[in-house]
């Protein structure tokens, strides 16, 4: 048996090789073109890694960005309130909604 042969011929083998042993068989047979090209053209673990940590990364990054959005908001918030401005004043110069305005004081009165 030759030790330099081509994914396509490997991976046919080892299709060929599960059907003779009864691996699956049934479904080998009837999927066999598709196995092999999934297994050769459309999967590849290190790219689909790469992917997978990318969308993580990304993930985390935009958390971060929301968490830091979120705590100087809620530090802009604090100071104008230690100034006495009403919170409609506060919600029209961070340029948001009094809902949102008011959210954040209960929120932030909630965890201290």
């Amino acid at each position: 048996m030759s030790k330099n042969i081509s994914l396509e011929e490997a991976v046919t083998r080892a299709v060929d090789e599960c059907i003779e042993e009864g691996i699956l068989a049934e479904f080998l047979m009837k999927n066999k073109a598709e196995v092999i090209k999934v297994s050769i053209y459309e999967y590849d673990k290190e790219f689909e890694e790469k992917k997978l940590r990318k969308a993580e990364y990304e993930a985390g990054v935009e958390a971060g960005i929301e968490l830091g959005e979120r705590s100087l908001l809620e530090n802009q918030i604090r100071k104008k309130l230690k100034k006495g401005k009403p919170i409609e004043q506060i919600a029209d110069e961070l340029e948001e909604a009094v809902t949102t305005i008011q959210r954040i004081i209960e929120e932030t009165k909630k965890e201290n």
